[in-house]
Parts: C-alpha cells; structure tokens; sequence
C-alpha cells in the first residue's frame, strides 16, 4: 500500500483528501503545516506528497524545495487555490511534479496520483520498456533484441519524456522548460529538429510513434501497449 503525505492546513480538506485517498486503497498521513510534514517524513517512508501552497509557519514552495533537496525522486503535487500561470511556474521551479487547482476533482486527483507513482517507479529503474524496446537512462541508450543506438543527451531525455507519459500531450513550452530549462532561450526550431531527429531514427520501430498535435504539441503513442 502506497503511503501518500497530505499536506494541508485546513483541516476539514485534509480530512476528505485523506478519505477519498483511503477509499482508493492509499495509505493517507496527515500533516497540518511544512513543519509536521518534515518530521513525519524524517519517521515513516513516504511514497507521495501532496501539499497546499498557502499553510502557515512554511509554505508549499519552501516546504517542496526542502523536500526536493533531501528525496531527490519523490513525487510532489502542489494542490492550491492560486490558479495564475505565474504560481504554476514557481510551483514547478520549487520542484513539484504535478500542480492542481481547488477545488479538486478527487477522481482526476487520483489519476494524477497513480501517474506519478508510475513515473516514480520509471525515475528508480531509471529503465522504460515498452514492447522489446529497452531505454537505459543511464548509458543514453534504445535498445532491441540485435540493436541498440545511443543517443545525444537531449534527445534521449526528450524521447524518455515522451514516452514515459503515453498518450499525455505536451505543449512545446513544456517541452522545452523541462528538457532544456526554464531559463534556457530554446526556440521551437531547436525542439523541431530533434523531434524529427528521433522520428528519422525510429521511423522502422514498431513500438512508438511521436505525434503531432496540431496547434498543442507532441504525444507519444504506443503502438503495441504492453510498457512497464
């Protein structure tokens, strides 16, 4: 049973999320501030976090910078009433996995939740497999039975992405905040040549496709749906 950490100062909220979490076969651990959340973490294993951006004595962005520090893989969704674009990005900047906005929609909570658990488990194996294709994290490499091609960082981290989060659309912006850095001056056209890179390379490659979303993104889609 995953134990999930919620972070919440109002306490009637921290009671729901805590039920709906049970009723979907979660361990919930509550916590009122950043504070209690430190200690209980420096307890128990703990295998999500999900916490508020405004709680007193420390805030959800403080509190997900000390966790990020110390649990470098642990998933963190930022739930908040804040819903401008600018609290999202620091959110993320903080080190937050995921960001929801209240009021939540618990059914939609607990899909994101069992997302991040998967990508977590991804992130500790630091290996993706997907029908007979094999992405090694460490050695940059995509691999069959018979071939194995390894590739520039960039593009290995960028098809990692992709296909770590089947089906999910990604914006270019995200893209490229993600793989290049929120700071970086990457332009679609650098984005554009290594999505056709990668298509070049897999084009033979039954397991994975990139798609073009038109006016939003990039998906990956999974031909035959057998990933781990």
């Amino acid at each position: 049973m995953f134990r999930i950490l919620v972070v919440e100062d109002d306490l009637n909220t921290r009671k729901l999320m805590c039920a709906v979490l049970k009723q979907n076969g979660f361990e919930p651990l509550p916590a009122e501030d950043g504070l209690v959340a430190l200690q209980v973490m420096e307890r128990q294993h703990v295998d999500l976090v999900i916490l508020d951006l405004m709680m007193p004595r420390m805030d959800g962005y403080e509190l997900a910078r000390q966790l990020r520090s110390c649990w470098e893989t642990l998933p963190l969704l930022m739930v908040t009433a804040k819903q401008e674009a600018k609290d999202k990005r620091l959110g993320f900047l903080a080190g937050a996995d995921d960001y929801m906005t209240k009021p939540v929609d618990e059914q939609e909570m607990i899909l994101r939740i069992k997302a991040l658990l998967r990508r977590a488990k991804i992130a500790s194996e630091r290996r993706l497999t997907i029908g007979e294709a094999v992405l090694d994290f460490d050695k940059l490499t995509v691999s069959r039975p018979g071939l194995s091609i390894s590739l520039p960082q960039k593009e290995f981290q960028l098809l990692f992405k992709l296909l770590s989060n089947p089906r999910t659309i990604f914006t270019r912006m995200q893209l490229m905040d993600e793989i290049w850095g929120v700071e970086s001056e990457t332009t679609d056209h650098t984005l554009n040549v290594h999505i056709n890179r990668l298509r070049d390379r897999f084009r033979d490659w039954q397991e994975f496709e990139i798609a073009t979303v038109r006016g939003l993104g990039y998906k990956a889609v999974i031909r035959h749906d057998s990933s781990s």
